[in-house]
């Protein structure tokens, strides 16, 4: 198996984007640390999926805006598992609005979750990857960090924050044998998609017309932590049908 013995610390992994990855990782062979905020029932029923395929899994619950509270976790998922050998950073939130009518409070929001908070996560994990001179930092981004979108100025600039941190993390951690790459989804059949039909007009300008599912963005995300993609960092893939080409 592809991630055996690993350890992966998945952030927003009880659902959505971050559960696939988790899943997919230890389908795989990696146990995982599933970290989220809100209630703790999905965590636990990520944990027992992933124990059902034979790997170890637990919940901890973190605001990743909180830098110790962040520095806490990595320190207890490191007790618990002994190491960590990936981080996916794909915790993330949308607070939509047009510029003229977007407060201060949503655009903070947006930004100190989806992009302060794979810093905190990134700086937390460093240390231990450069001792082991080995680690695969994973950080899932979006088209709209690409190419932007309307009434998503917040999300946007979250997005294309996280490419070029990470950029900046592949060029200060690679002679330490340390990848750091982004995912950028496009649309993809989650909760954060779920009012989009298929009829939408959206969906026309993709060139494979339809949404993508979270195991495409989930075998992307195995391919960057596995072996294969031991030689590729600073790089972001786009798993979009096509739509920023």
């Amino acid at each position: 198996m592809k991630l055996e013995n690993k350890t992966a610390l998945i952030t927003g992994a009880s659902q959505g984007l971050g559960k696939a990855i988790a899943l997919k990782f230890a389908e795989n062979g990696a146990d995982i640390a599933v970290i989220y905020v809100g209630p703790e029932q999905p965590a636990l029923d990520a944990c027992r999926e992933i124990e059902a395929l034979g790997r170890k899994a637990r919940a901890y619950p973190c605001d990743v805006r909180d830098g110790q509270a962040v520095q806490d976790t990595v320190q207890a998922v490191k007790a618990e598992f002994g190491k960590i050998d990936i981080l996916v950073n794909n915790a993330g939130v949308t607070r939509d609005g047009l510029l003229v009518k977007m407060g201060d409070a949503d655009y903070d929001m947006v930004l100190d979750i989806n992009l302060k908070g794979a810093f905190h996560m990134a700086r937390a994990c460093c240390r231990d990857f450069m001792r082991q001179r080995a680690g695969k930092i994973i950080n899932i981004s979006s088209i709209a960090g690409l190419v932007g979108n309307a009434g998503q100025a917040n999300y946007a600039a979250s997005k294309a924050g996280l490419i070029g941190m990470s950029k900046s993390i592949a060029k200060e951690l690679g002679g330490r044998g340390v990848c750091c790459n982004c995912i950028a989804p496009g649309f993809i059949e989650t909760d954060m998609t779920k009012d989009i039909k298929e009829d939408n007009p959206l969906l026309q300008q993709v060139p494979m017309k339809r949404m993508g599912k979270p195991e495409d963005v989930a075998n992307a995300a195995l391919f960057l932590a596995s072996p294969e993609s031991d030689y590729i960092t600073g790089e972001t893939i786009r798993v979009d049908g096509g739509l920023a080409t």
